[in-house]
């Protein structure tokens, strides 16, 4: 979906296919036909942007047989599908039983890291529309923080430095421009934005920036407008934002609330949980942990990294974070100029809700994501962008 900002630019709304989880191009094929394009019916429009998901298998294939790239651009123009941004942050295994910790491998300081990144950029830059103007990769924010020392933080930057030398040339050569987004998110060694600066201000590099997740920034108790007002102090860009919402308790310490949590508490993803208490920031790597005790203040409010839908917040005595995405929408597009151009929905946990609130065929997935976006689209014609054919 496309918007055009009062300043003339044009603002691109897609979902992320990595709620399909597919190891090989024979999967994203499929995926195409059985839920993105259904997904572009339902919202009555000609043409839909979806941000790809292409683990190692997948993008090795299409990096090293320019004919399986085109073929797979042909059956995007078919189904009236565009890219302008892929997810290059899983890189392989998403759609196991049992993700956690796996999400985080290989790292910046691992040159498989490094190689699919630029075979992701390189597949990029053959997919984007004639018209579209650049486009975004999502990536790791480094590392998972407890492995993460001097080493290899030096060994990341060099292969990010190195990386944004092969952009130019991919862009010089090719005449499109690719930008890799590092990804803040809580547990990792860029857990927030204000984590960022220092890194990227070292790399130096343009076409390095940050990728704005609204559910990992709600879940670390950023405020969106001071924490992009910093990153636009210190020449830091938004790159990318994804749209998403974290699960939210105002009141974890009674049994209701405590219930009701341990009914996300699930074994396939990671859902690191936050509070704020005596003027610090306050963590727990998973729910469940959190939710045995001991580790968490209970005198606040508690968020946790899970991707909740964005049109169906659950149900009382829980919330979602949407107002911290939409207050973050009107930093990122609401100004005289926007900050980025590319959003993203990203909601990938659709199959780890609990078992009442889960689509039980892939119409009642697609159902789910076309109200997403949906919503999505509501939000960002309220805060003046204009909707395009």
């Amino acid at each position: 979906m496309r918007f055009r900002h009062h300043d003339g630019t044009t603002v691109h709304l897609a979902y992320c296919t990595n709620v399909h989880p597919a190891e090989t191009l024979d999967g994203v094929l499929a995926q195409l036909s059985a839920y993105c394009e259904p997904v572009r019916h339902r919202l009555g429009r000609e043409r839909l942007g979806i941000g790809l998901w292409l683990a190692v298998d997948a993008a090795r294939t299409l990096d090293a047989d320019p004919r399986a790239l085109a073929d797979l651009r042909a059956e995007l123009d078919r189904r009236g599908l565009e890219v302008v941004t892929l997810n290059g942050f899983p890189y392989q295994g998403f759609g196991a039983e049992r993700v956690k910790y796996r999400v985080y491998h290989p790292d910046w300081a691992h040159a498989d890291r490094y190689a699919y990144t630029l075979a992701l950029a390189r597949i990029l830059a053959a997919l984007l529309p004639e018209d579209a103007e650049e486009g975004t990769v999502s990536t790791l924010p480094l590392a998972w923080h407890t492995v993460y020392d001097d080493e290899r933080a030096a060994r990341a930057r060099a292969a990010l430095t190195e990386l944004g030398h092969r952009l130019d040339d991919l862009a010089e050569a090719t005449g499109r421009s690719v930008r890799i987004a590092l990804e803040p998110e809580p547990g990792c060694a860029v857990e927030t934005t204000a984590d960022a600066i220092a890194p990227l201000r070292a790399i130096g590099h343009d076409r390095i920036g940050v990728c704005v997740d609204t559910c990992h920034l709600a879940t670390s108790f950023e405020e969106p407008g001071p924490a992009l007002a910093a990153l636009a102090a210190a020449g830091v860009p938004v790159v990318k934002s994804q749209l998403s919402a974290a699960l939210h308790a105002e009141r974890p310490g009674r049994p209701e609330v405590r219930q009701a949590l341990a009914g996300f508490d699930e074994p396939r993803f990671l859902h690191q949980t936050r509070t704020r208490a005596g003027g610090g920031l306050w963590g727990c790597d998973d729910l469940g942990p959190a939710l045995a005790g001991g580790v968490l203040p209970e005198t606040g409010p508690w968020r946790a990294h899970f991707h909740v839908p964005l049109h169906a917040a659950p149900a009382a005595p829980l919330t979602a974070t949407l107002p911290v995405l939409d207050e973050a929408l009107e930093h990122l597009v609401g100004g005289k100029r926007p900050l980025t151009r590319h959003l993203e929905v990203e909601t990938y946990t659709w199959e780890a809700l609990p078992p009442a609130l889960r689509p039980r065929t892939p119409d009642d997935l697609a159902d789910g994501i076309a109200a997403e976006l949906t919503l999505a689209r509501d939000l960002l014609t309220a805060h003046g962008l204009k909707e395009l054919p």
